[in-house]
């Protein structure tokens, strides 16, 4: 079925990347050859987020091995992982002079722990170079394999983030090689170790009774805390924008999360997983 594309509200534009602090990450961006979600998912944060000299770093090159049908990041077989980019991170987090860094990544179902001791090395190498920032971490589901998930555990990261992204009914649609227990059963065995934190993306066509209960999901797992925002399709290739939720509807999921024993809930037209990822430990 066709859908016809809907015109994006005001409240969803934002300021083209501009200034000082902008241009400064790009180059170290750049001259560290490092990959960041930022640019590669299309992050509408990214001049706000970049002028205020952070970002949020993308581990194990810039190929998926999934094809989810909301992400813009590129997807097929991607190169032997580069055992030198956590150092060009660590390197990065210290020039930027970050107090949290955040480090994601690709899914890489073609390495036998998905890519587990990579970040457990950006980790380490980043209290290495910076002793005092905090680390968050965004990880794939690797695949339910979880010795993989107790490596990165290992290295201590202060937060442990894995997105859940939508409602349990979408994932054939929407996260076809995915699986929601295996998401869930992740952010429940994380929770004893660092403080947990998972997203959603709205507005693919589920329904606000679905949001509800996937939120209770969350906590039932113990996750503590929890992103929002309004999905955005990166082409007519993706799957289409069902609806656009007004801010007013963001607010009241925020207090909603909140009444549900959320420690903090961002919720809002432009949230992304690492929006104020910060606030997760300096609250």
């Amino acid at each position: 079925m066709n859908v016809p594309v809907q015109k994006r509200p005001d409240w969803l534009k934002v300021r083209a990347p501009s200034g000082p602090g902008y241009e400064d990450v790009r180059r170290v961006v750049e001259s560290k050859r490092l990959h960041t979600v930022c640019q590669s998912a299309n992050c509408p944060n990214i001049g706000e987020c970049w002028r205020a000299r952070t970002a949020t770093f993308m581990i194990l090159g810039g190929i998926c091995t999934r094809n989810c049908r909301f992400c813009a990041v590129q997807h097929g077989q991607p190169e032997a992982a580069d055992l030198d980019e956590p150092r060009r991170v660590a390197q990065a987090v210290a020039y930027l002079r970050l107090r949290h860094a955040v480090i994601t990544s690709v899914t890489r179902d073609d390495l036998a722990d998905g890519g587990a001791s990579l970040f457990a090395e950006t980790i380490r190498l980043i209290r290495e170079y910076v002793p005092d920032c905090t680390v968050e971490v965004l990880v794939p589901d690797f695949r339910g394999d979880w010795a993989a998930l107790d490596t990165v555990l290992d290295a201590g990261p202060e937060v442990l983030n894995h997105n859940v992204e939508t409602v349990p009914r979408l994932y054939p649609q929407i996260r076809p090689q995915a699986k929601y227990e295996i998401s869930l059963e992740l952010l429940r065995r994380s929770r004893v170790r660092a403080r947990t934190k998972s997203g959603l993306m709205v507005g693919v066509g589920e329904t606000w009774e679905e949001i509800i209960q996937t939120m209770r999901d969350l906590r039932g797992v113990g996750c503590d805390v929890l992103t929002i925002g309004q999905y955005l399709a990166p082409s007519d290739k993706h799957a289409p924008i069902a609806r656009f939720y007004t801010p007013e509807e963001f607010e009241c999921l925020k207090r909603v999360g909140i009444e549900m024993g959320f420690a903090i809930v961002e919720s809002g037209p432009l949230v992304r997983s690492s929006y104020h990822a910060a606030d997760c430990v300096f609250e």
